[in-house]
């Protein structure tokens, strides 16, 4: 919150393709399921994106969960905090920082804080086809998936949370650039991001604007948004991101 002799200015942007949104800018919602947690709603169908995303405060002690609709995955990151996390059935794990997974549809996803926990969490519709089962849950550690070298550049590194395989309709990937490094083309194409900045900061190109963001910023990229980026800034730049991927388009 800015102090009240400040002007207010900011860097927020909301356009047809895209948004960008600094944390400062949401408000705090209470969310049935999610007693005494504080949750920011990032994205929605409101905006134009195909899925929801949130970032969850869950004070230590306190219990929170989605309900269990049958067509709905739901993926999640912990950015900071301990506590525990189950299906609702056979899937239990410790939570801590770099904690992720993606429960299939038809499972509940919950979580139990040990200390404050602070986690990114992404929900959308899960689209069925023909001839591919339905995926198992996907769990792991962040710091255990390895840094893969991107473009050809090792300053430019993506490490792969989803596997890329049929069963999984999204990836959700973490990029690391070197400082003067990024994206060396402008991208166009059909899938969609949500996209969260883990660290530093840098430069963004979002249908033809270039923009300074940092971390905690959130950004929506719809289809066929022209992007790019590169970093800034006295340290590597992170950011987590989400897109729809391995299914046919719907005509």
């Amino acid at each position: 919150m800015r102090a009240l002799d400040q002007l207010v200015h900011g860097r927020t942007r909301l356009r047809a393709r895209y948004a960008l949104m600094p944390l400062e800018g949401y408000p705090v919602s209470r969310l049935p399921g999610w007693a005494g947690a504080e949750v920011k709603v990032l994205a929605s169908p409101a905006i134009g994106a195909q899925f929801a995303q949130y970032l969850a405060d869950v004070p230590a002690g306190v219990q929170g969960g989605f309900p269990v609709p049958p067509q709905v995955e739901t993926f999640h990151y912990v950015l900071s905090g301990t506590g525990r996390f189950t299906d609702g059935a056979a899937v239990q794990r410790a939570l801590k920082p770099g904690s992720f997974g993606l429960t299939p549809p038809g499972c509940r996803a919950e979580f139990t804080a040990a200390e404050p926990l602070r986690v990114l969490l992404l929900r959308k519709r899960y689209e069925p086809a023909a001839g591919i089962e339905v995926f198992s849950g996907s769990y792991g550690e962040e710091p255990e998936v390895p840094r893969q070298v991107w473009g050809d550049s090792p300053h430019s590194l993506l490490q792969t949370l989803i596997p890329d395989e049929l069963p999984f309709d999204l990836a959700m990937n973490i990029f690391t650039f070197d400082t003067g490094f990024g994206l060396p083309i402008i991208e166009t194409h059909v899938m969609e991001h949500g996209l969260y900045f883990l660290q530093g900061k840098g430069l963004y190109y979002l249908d033809e604007e270039w923009m300074e963001v940092e971390k905690d910023d959130f950004i929506w990229m719809g289809p066929f948004c022209p992007q790019s980026f590169y970093a800034t800034g006295p340290e590597p730049a992170r950011y987590i991101y989400y897109k729809n991927v391995n299914r046919d388009v719907t005509i």
